[in-house]
């Protein structure tokens, strides 16, 4: 496999910046902390994932920035503002696709486009026309062409899993937050929607945070990895992926690739038998 030029991103502004954040719930005896003292910096169009064995806070770091959970102690600033100080444009997917059984495949991936500003101010008079276009138009990205008007009931978990995807990108984020989205789904359906969201980024370039146990979807579509360590969480390892794109599955079986992700296994065993020496 060839390799990129493994540097770091140059842009100098950091959609994502965690200063010295921490995260405790309880109190006293009962204290435990999710999340240790993390820093973390992704700088617009990066594609970060976030890879660590359960509790180790990945999806505690996501939820932060995400702004449905509070820190502890530290900041989270999302696009030059601390969270909560004024609204951030995100797109959000999840290991469940989520889609209202009640709602066509189409109405579900417009919804963001109906709540978020700025579109919502034109959503009565452009749904039927160019927002209905915009839809039809990211569902034949994914190949869902066709399967507007189909109901979720009536979709595999996979096209299900590809409508989600569009419903988190239909309305141009800043920010992608993707918390095991393809982990549900079986080997060759999940690498086909690696590919499907590698092209995605390719075109769209958002700044994207992946939470996710394999890692070799790791390895494939994320820029950086990050390895925490279980609780106390915390990011013991973050490295650039010096692997060029487009990649793809066949790729993912060459020599680099395989020790990249057997270094990647090798450090949260490492860290899981003894946290300390993870320092």
């Amino acid at each position: 496999m060839k390799p990129a030029i493994a540097t770091r991103s140059s842009a100098t502004e950091n959609v994502i910046n965690l200063e010295k954040v921490g995260v405790s719930f309880g109190v006293a005896s009962a204290l435990v902390t999710a999340l240790a003292e993390t820093s973390l910096r992704i700088a617009h169009g990066e594609f970060v994932a976030l890879v660590g064995p359960s509790g180790c806070g990945k999806s505690t770091i996501l939820k932060l920035v995400a702004g449905t959970l509070d820190a502890s102690q530290g900041h989270v600033f999302v696009a030059g503002r601390e969270v909560g100080a004024a609204p951030v444009r995100i797109g959000m997917a999840f290991q469940n696709p989520t889609l209202l059984p009640w709602l066509n495949i189409r109405d579900n991936v417009m919804l963001p486009l109906k709540i978020v500003p700025p579109f919502r101010r034109g959503f009565a008079a452009k749904r039927k026309t160019e927002y209905r276009d915009r839809v039809e138009a990211l569902l034949a990205t994914v190949g869902l062409a066709g399967f507007g008007d189909k109901f979720p009931w009536q979709l595999s978990g996979g096209m299900q899993q590809r409508a989600s995807l569009c419903r988190a990108l239909i309305h141009d984020p800043t920010l992608l937050l993707l918390d095991e989205p393809f982990g549900a789904l079986d080997q060759f359906t999940r690498e086909e929607l690696w590919e499907i969201m590698q092209t995605l980024w390719i075109e769209k370039r958002p700044t994207v945070v992946l939470v996710t146990h394999d890692l070799k979807e790791a390895a494939y579509l994320a820029s950086r990895i990050c390895v925490m360590q279980a609780r106390p969480g915390r990011i013991i390892e973050d490295s650039v992926v010096p692997f060029a794109r487009p990649r793809t599955v066949e790729a993912s079986y060459e020599p680099d690739f395989v020790a990249l992700t057997q270094h990647l296994r090798g450090r949260i065993v490492a860290a899981r038998g003894n946290p300390q020496a993870a320092a």
